[in-house]
């Protein structure tokens, strides 16, 4: 009969089929991806505040060139740009599920949330004028 430790797959071996499926089913939960954000948000706060601030810096003004498609941007401007189209698109995405077969196919469902997000774009405008 086998122990469990033998079972165990070895300090950054390739891990099992149960534990892939396992880590895979976390990470799909909102909630994991969520805290993964928050996690990465926290570090680079403290990374960017702390003493080594200087290695951050060069890190987020290094460049990545494209020359096919005629791109030279430095890494803050693909997190800024690149990865915020990606986040709107899954966002967006995810409103239309909501919206033609979620909870807000109705439209007394969906009024608070177009109330809120109209309100959410208004008042910064209103107060930025």
């Amino acid at each position: 009969m086998r122990r469990a430790s033998d079972e165990r797959s070895p300090f950054l071996g390739v891990p099992s089929w149960r534990e892939r499926t396992a880590v895979a089913g976390a990470l799909r939960t909102e909630t994991v991806g969520g805290m993964v954000l928050l996690a990465a948000a926290l570090a680079t706060l403290i990374w960017a505040n702390s003493p080594w601030s200087g290695s951050y810096v060069s890190v987020r003004d290094a460049h990545f060139v494209i020359g096919a498609l005629g791109l030279d941007l430095s890494v803050g401007h693909w997190a800024a740009d690149g990865l915020l189209t990606v986040f709107l698109l899954v966002a967006g995405i995810e409103l239309k599920r909501e919206l033609v077969a979620g909870e807000l196919r109705t439209p007394a469902a969906a009024a608070l949330p177009v109330v809120a997000a109209v309100c959410g774009m208004a008042v910064p405008a209103a107060l930025a004028s």
